[in-house]
């Protein structure tokens, strides 16, 4: 099976691929055949310069804001900002980590747990990083957007997320998903968004800010309630920032005000600095419990190593790599939301791609993969399988099994 890779973004709902990726070893075949093609041929034309950034500072970073959206966003490592966006009243919570086409589970386990014998909260807050990111707004207003969420991940092809043409600062151009996004998030989602944010639900967003190399929150039923044009475009921006791949997908700018003058930020890929996110760390390990009854947590993901011998080649060491790491990071960030979860009495359940799970993926974006993991995840939902363990065995030895 796939592994999660820093590598890519997907799915109507995007994030990092595998380390075994047929996507980075075709997009590693294409290079190659440009370049045969490069010495035969004329040469490609330069490509046109990006627009220069008006230059700013960190003083300017540290006051930047969003004009007309107060609490818009805060800084993701700051504890005390982000209490002031809580909900007054505890509730429970639930968070949605990245994970590229695997997101696919996360949508199975949420339509699957609508039908469930205990149905499915009403969320208190809910929050998404990459894949999650997407998948967050639909979960945020409820069940009668499961129908969506199934269409997201079970007709989706990579010709909706991707043309492949390589711009200055990546190596695809990620026009068809800023397409799928502006299609999916409309007013009208917007303005239900912002009601239930007037009723003290809150929907949070994870960007990392190049410039400021720091976790960004963002507010999205503060900018849903704003309800302007500029705060649909800006709703649309997040979320595929949040999908940003480096060097696959091009960041987003975001424009800001800071100390008088307009100033344009680079955001990407939330995944960079929180593999899903509940909460800055200082207030995990601090003594004031956060307003949650419950904590779930949907990883998009196995959380075993899975042995594959390693293709000798820039793409699958690489891609290899940074899917170690990235799991790696998961489990790091398990551990560290359960040991909080204890010393605040919050009752924690995770749910995850179950190692038993072990249907072939044939190349980039399968169809038949992703029904077939959807379906895996909405069985775990229905049946309550999926939250049935408190935090997952984490073992560093994993699977021998290869595929």
């Amino acid at each position: 099976m796939l592994r999660i890779l820093a590598g890519f973004a997907v799915g109507l709902m995007v994030c990092a691929l595998a380390p075994s990726s047929p996507s980075l070893e075709w997009a590693s075949a294409q290079a190659q055949v440009k370049k045969k093609g490069e010495k035969k041929g004329p040469q490609p034309k330069e490509l046109p310069k990006a627009p220069e950034r008006a230059p700013f500072t960190v003083d300017d970073e540290a006051t930047a804001e969003i004009p007309g959206i107060p609490n818009a966003r805060v800084w993701g490592d700051d504890a005390a900002a982000f209490a002031r966006l809580l909900p007054e009243t505890s509730g429970p919570w639930l968070a949605i980590s990245g994970g590229g086409s695997d997101g696919a589970y996360g949508a199975g386990v949420l339509t699957g747990w609508t039908n469930s014998s205990g149905g499915r909260p009403d969320f208190s807050v809910v929050t998404g990083v990459s894949i999650g990111s997407l998948l967050a707004p639909l979960a945020f207003l409820g069940p009668r957007y499961d129908e969506d969420v199934r269409k997201s991940f079970t007709t989706i092809t990579a010709a909706d997320i991707f043309e492949d043409r390589v711009l200055r600062d990546s190596l695809f151009d990620h026009w068809p998903l800023r397409r799928q996004i502006e299609q999916r998030v409309t007013p009208k989602l917007l303005a239900e968004i912002a009601a239930e944010h007037a009723r003290g639900r809150r929907l949070f967003v994870v960007t990392t800010n190049l410039d400021a190399e720091r976790r960004t929150v963002w507010n999205m039923g503060a900018i849903a309630t704003k309800g302007d044009d500029k705060a649909l475009k800006l709703f649309r921006d997040i979320l595929l920032a949040s999908c940003a791949i480096p060097g696959f997908f091009s960041p987003v700018a975001i424009e800001v005000e800071a100390n008088g003058k307009k100033i344009e930020e680079l955001h990407n890929d939330g995944t960079l600095t929180a593999p899903f996110f509940v909460a800055p760390e200082a207030m995990l390990a601090g003594a004031t419990r956060p307003p949650i009854s419950q904590l779930y947590v949907i990883v998009n993901s196995k959380l075993s190593p899975e042995f594959k011998m390693v293709p000798q080649s820039i793409p699958g060491v690489l891609g290899y790599s940074i899917g170690t790491a990235l799991t790696a990071a998961l489990r790091t960030q398990i551990l560290l939301v359960s040991a909080a979860a204890q010393r605040h009495g919050i009752p924690l359940r995770v749910a995850h791609v179950d190692p038993a799970f072990n249907f072939p993926q044939r190349g980039t974006f399968d169809g038949k993969y992703m029904q077939a993991l959807y379906d895996f995840g909405v069985a775990a939902g229905k049946n309550g399988s999926a939250f049935d363990q408190a935090v997952p065995g984490i073992s560093m030895r994993g699977s021998s099994t290869a595929q």
